[in-house]
This record gives C-alpha cells, structure tokens and sequence, in this order.
C-alpha cells in the first residue's frame, strides 16, 4: 500500500466499515502514522466527505451520522476481482433464481471511469475456462442468504420441501452449513421431522422461516465431508471396494471427494466407491500412479482386463493399417 492515493481511498472504506476508528487503529491498518492519518482526512474533507474527529483518550474518527457515500469506489485490483469473481460464478453454476450476475456485471461497467471499463469489458469477452460450464440448480436469493444466516446464529428454521418424488413437505431443521457442490446448493443440519442428520438441496426448498429456538452443532462437524460423502453412497448398481497402495494424502488429491471415501490402513488407502458402470472405474484406477488390489466386486477385474486388452490394441496399432 504504497501510494498515497490508495491509503486515502482505504482510508475512507475502513471510515464506511465502522462506526469509529482510533487514530492509532486506523495507522496500524493503513501502515503509516497518526500524523499522516490526520493529513489523509484533511484530504476527505477538502473532496467533501465529512469525517468528524473526536479529541480525547477515547476519541478517534468517523463519518458524519447520515452520509452516504456514492454505491461503487473501487480500486483497479478490486475491480477486476469483483469481475472475475461474477465470472467464475456463471461458469461454476452458483448463480440464483434472478439473473444477478448479468445485473451486477453491468452496474459495475456502467458506474467505472473509460480507463478502466474498457479493459474489464475486454478481459470478460476474451477470458476463457479450461473447464466446461456447470449448468446449475440455481436457488432462491431470499431462501440462500436465510439458510446462511440461520446457520451462523445457530437458529431453527422452518422449510418448505418438495422432494425429487414431488412430495411435498413442511418440517423443521438446523441449518449445520451451507455447501456448494458441482453446480447445486445443499444445506446440511438436523431434521427435527426425521429425527436426524439430513442433507437438502436448496433449489427444492421454497421458503424459509425463522424460528425461537436455537441450536448447537456436534463439534468438528464438516458439512463438506458430510455431503460428499452422502453422495458418494447414492443409489448405484456396483459396491466398489479397492485397496490403493499409495500416501492417503496424494491419493486423496487424485480422487474425487464425490465418488469414493478413503481410509488409511496399514496396508495402504482402502477405498469405498459407488458406480453404475464399471468401465468407468476401470478408466479411475488405471489412472493413478499406485498399484492397487481389488477386494469387490470380481466383475471389476474383467472390466481392468478389457480396458488392457483396449490399450493393447491401441499401442499395437500402425499407421499403415489405418483404412485409406
């Protein structure tokens, strides 16, 4: 933070961002000294923002009650965070119900200086994503921020739930956390209804309702854990169970937190997975760099056995017997 400019602008978002500041705090934010924090709000003032100074041992500064600053000042750097974070937020599917990526993108072009909305705009129509886009479940506004709200007071909600059956139901739950997982939204906690832990997609619920009573969650709860795990015991055809003699930690790093669960043994990483077609698993193990000892099912050998007799073919293969 090196430039006057920006301790002046920072300056005035940390003045925005609380009630009042001490001198002290506002040096110790800003990096510099009191005498220079002086010198920056005498700039504020001569722009025309009323910053009042309070003298004293518990003096300090603040803006005058009732001003509003203008709705946007942002830096370059923050502005092009802002861009790349609504982005990223299309293309990860993790928008909602209301078109507020698009909304927001264009406020911010319209309300920046020439300088710097043209390389925004340029930067939004040039960049692009190795990954394709997700197309998601996208959620109510209200219901999300409720959830969210919910779970960080620790407060019982009332829902209103129709299930993938289209059964439709109203019951009570506390909101442990709030996940977002490949292109959907989930809030994870207890149901009071069912009388245990449950996971719901938020898309599904239409409303959210605040009640009185409040809860407490099992410590070291991991909402992320708990919902890829979940899914990765979803309704298929295979029971996988394969033992990986390879580090926990890189293995971990290889596989999908979605599709298996991993324990450390001492024999190496046992691995639990669930999957409709078994060709598929045999394209995940051939992958990894370890080797592996399969415990269930037999059918997943002659999947690897097909899957080699492919690649044999393939590596046997010569130009000259492709058909002209």
């Amino acid at each position: 933070m090196s430039h006057p400019l920006i301790r002046v602008l920072t300056l005035l978002e940390l003045l925005q961002s609380n009630a009042r500041l001490s001198g002290a705090e506002l040096a110790d934010r800003l990096d510099t000294d009191v005498r220079t924090v002086r010198r920056y709000t005498a700039h504020l003032r001569d722009l025309g923002i009323p910053v009042e100074a309070e003298r004293g041992r518990y003096g300090g500064y603040r803006l005058a009650r009732g001003y509003r600053m203008p709705p946007l000042v942002l830096t370059n750097d923050e502005a092009l965070a802002v861009v790349l974070g609504l982005l990223a937020a299309e293309r990860l599917g993790m928008g909602t119900a209301a078109p507020a990526s698009a909304g927001a993108l264009a406020k911010i072009e319209r309300v920046l200086p020439h300088a710097l909305r043209e390389p925004l705009a340029a930067m939004r129509e040039t960049l692009s994503f190795t990954a394709n886009a997700v197309i998601g479940q996208a959620p109510g506004t209200g219901v999300l921020l409720a959830l969210a709200q919910a779970s960080r007071a620790h407060t019982t909600v009332g829902i209103s739930h129709q299930s993938w059956r289209q059964e439709h139901t109203e019951r009570d739950i506390d909101p442990y956390g709030v996940v977002f997982h490949t292109g959907r939204w989930y809030v994870v906690g207890h149901d009071h209804l069912r009388d245990g832990l449950r996971t719901f997609r938020i898309d599904r619920i239409a409303s959210v309702t605040t009640r009185a009573d409040g809860f407490t969650a099992p410590d070291g709860f991991d909402p992320v854990a708990h919902l890829t795990s979940t899914l990765a015991q979803g309704p298929y055809r295979w029971q996988v169970e394969v033992t990986v003699h390879g580090p926990l930690d890189e293995i971990t790093r290889r596989l999908p937190r979605s599709a298996v669960t991993l324990t450390a043994r001492p024999t190496g990483v046992l691995m639990h997975a669930r999957a409709e077609r078994l060709d598929g698993m045999a394209h995940m193990l051939a992958s990894l760099e370890w080797p592996f000892t399969i415990h269930q099912p037999d059918e997943l050998r002659q999947a690897l056995k097909d899957l080699a007799a492919q690649l044999t073919a393939a590596a046997q293969r010569r130009p000259e017997e492709l058909p002209q």
